[in-house]
């Protein structure tokens, strides 16, 4: 038997055009699963479909829910089920205290961070629950525990989406669907080029293993709670911070 197999089973994973997205992407294909490669950008969505076997894209905009539905309707009328959704999707937004973040810089990192995870999950939940099955993961970060300065709205997301996981996964506890969440600390992706040299060294010298993470590190994570053998594990928010976190 192939422990962590996920032969015959379709995962969405949002954002997975570059970055933890992509490396999400490469694993659950490599374990056997049918892949659809979920971005806002169709170009890039279909260049990482090229990179990734077994995968195919699809392209959403997730802080519009219409668009979510859409998404997760394409997915089924081709695949015919959903096992697996990640929604790893998420943007670091403007770096600058809470003085001088706008109404329009709040707006749409929600949209995107948390928004675009509720929208997701609501649009997948019905088929999992008349399923009996299901995995949902949610990237959150370690800023949604702690909070980072200068990074309100991303903190603020993130810490939303974990308190999300928790009230979703109790609501379908019983219903064979495990949802849980990942908040990695740093994580070497382009994401980092949205951000000051300052705030990256504030992030990477909290860490006790004093380095970033890769983006294959928090795949690996992803890949257990998306897998079958995630049976006992739901409303958890695992922790992939190199040692930082202490709750």
């Amino acid at each position: 038997m192939a422990f962590l197999s996920l032969e015959k089973q379709t995962a969405i994973v949002t954002g997975s055009a570059a970055g933890i997205g992509e490396a999400i992407a490469r694993r659950l294909a490599a374990a056997g699963a049918a892949v659809v490669i979920a971005d806002i950008n169709a170009a890039e969505a279909e260049a990482a479909s090229r990179r990734i076997p077994g995968s195919f894209p699809v392209q959403v905009d997730i802080a519009d829910s219409q668009s979510a539905r859409r998404a997760i309707e394409a997915v089924l009328a081709r695949t015919g089920r959903i096992d697996i959704l990640v929604n790893n999707a998420g943007i670091a937004g403007k770096a600058a205290p809470l003085w001088e973040q706008t109404d329009e810089d709040w707006d749409r990192v929600l949209a995107v961070n948390i928004k675009g995870a509720v929208n997701m999950t609501r649009a997948v939940i019905p088929h999992m629950r008349e399923r009996r099955y299901g995995r949902v993961v949610n990237i959150a970060s370690i800023a949604g525990k702690e909070g980072n300065p200068n990074m309100g709205p991303y903190s603020t997301s993130k810490a939303a989406v974990i308190g999300f996981t928790k009230s979703a996964a109790k609501e379908v506890a019983t219903e064979g669907i495990c949802i849980n969440a990942v908040a990695p600390a740093v994580v070497q992706t382009k994401i980092l080029d949205q951000l000051t040299p300052q705030q990256v060294a504030y992030m990477t010298e909290k860490i006790p293993m004093r380095r970033t993470g890769q983006p294959e590190e928090i795949a690996a994570i992803v890949h257990f709670l998306a897998s079958p053998d995630c049976s006992f594990v739901t409303g958890q928010c695992y922790d992939a911070s190199g040692g930082r976190a202490t709750y």
